[in-house]
């Protein structure tokens, strides 16, 4: 009974400690484990997506944290440090990280205060829109002329928050539609059982020019439900972990390598299709590249 008893404790305490190293010490994780755990996404096109359906996913977010993965492989002295990629949603990012499932999410995560009380940012890499795409023949100009129509959003997505709050003023009454992804989402727009598509400007701008009738939609670029910045999120409590990714991502902007990565995103031909989003970077954008930070809204 004794030795079960000493097994059963001992097992509690290596998961114990296993948790709190997971919590509290990324690096260590990492360094014990050979490997580094990413966050992506399917079609979060052009920051994280696969595009092909298949393989890694690739884009602006990835590149960035694979110049934070070539400064943890610097630190630790482990060049050949095994990256490990975990395809995330809106709802599951933040449990994921926080129990050490992932280290980094690289994907359109929203900086709020809000979840800022769980997670920790690294300085904003992009600054959105919050606005519509809508069908060109559809006869909608404004948010306003949402109102009585079904609307579709992604679960998880702070567009849902903000489209709420914007029925709760008063303006419109919508239907909603919740897409468990931005490729649905827009699913749900193309065939006709929305009639609006609430995301990130860019995200939008992303998934029409790579859909078969980009010129059959039109974003609402007029209106905004808000501004948002993008961050790049890792755990809480790691003092080590933060210094090497936010020296990471500021030493980007202020040596000007990220306009070099923006530019191959943003203003290029990318793959599959070799569609250009044409979407130079905005006065908000070019902001937080000068003087770098992570507030959240």
């Amino acid at each position: 009974m004794k030795s079960r008893l000493s097994a059963t404790f001992g097992l509690c305490a290596a998961l114990l400690c296993s948790t709190a190293l997971a919590q509290s010490d990324t690096l260590a994780k990492i360094k014990a484990s050979g490997a580094i755990s990413i966050g992506g996404r399917d079609s979060q096109i052009p920051f994280s997506y696969k595009p092909n359906g298949g393989g890694d996913p690739i884009g602006f977010t990835t590149d960035i944290c694979m110049k934070i993965v070539d400064a943890v492989k610097a630190k630790l002295g482990m060049p050949n440090l095994e990256v490990r990629y975990t395809i995330l949603t809106s709802t599951n990012r933040i449990p994921l990280l926080t129990n050490g499932t992932v280290d980094l999410d690289c994907a359109t995560t929203t900086n709020t205060v809000q979840r800022q009380q769980q997670v920790a940012f690294a300085p904003s890499h992009f600054v959105t829109s919050i606005t519509a795409a809508v069908k060109k023949n559809s006869g909608i100009n404004s948010l306003a002329d949402l109102n009585g129509k079904t609307v579709s959003t992604v679960a998880g997505s702070t567009g849902v928050q903000l489209l709420r709050a914007y029925r709760k003023s008063g303006s419109i009454e919508v239907q909603e539609l919740a897409a468990k992804d931005t490729a649905d989402g827009f699913l749900l727009l193309a065939s006709d059982r929305a009639a609006a598509y609430i995301l990130d400007d860019v995200q939008l701008a992303g998934l029409i020019a790579t859909s078969p009738k980009s010129d059959d939609f039109r974003i609402l670029t007029s209106e905004s439900l808000r501004q948002e910045p993008y961050g790049i999120m890792y755990r809480k409590d790691d003092p080590q972990f933060k210094e090497l990714v936010d020296k990471s991502v500021t030493g980007l902007m202020k040596s000007g390598a990220i306009e070099q990565i923006y530019a191959k995103w943003f203003t290029q031909p990318i793959p599959p299709a070799n569609a250009n989003l044409n979407f130079p970077m905005t006065e908000a954008i070019k902001e937080v590249y000068k003087n770098p930070n992570n507030k959240g809204v």
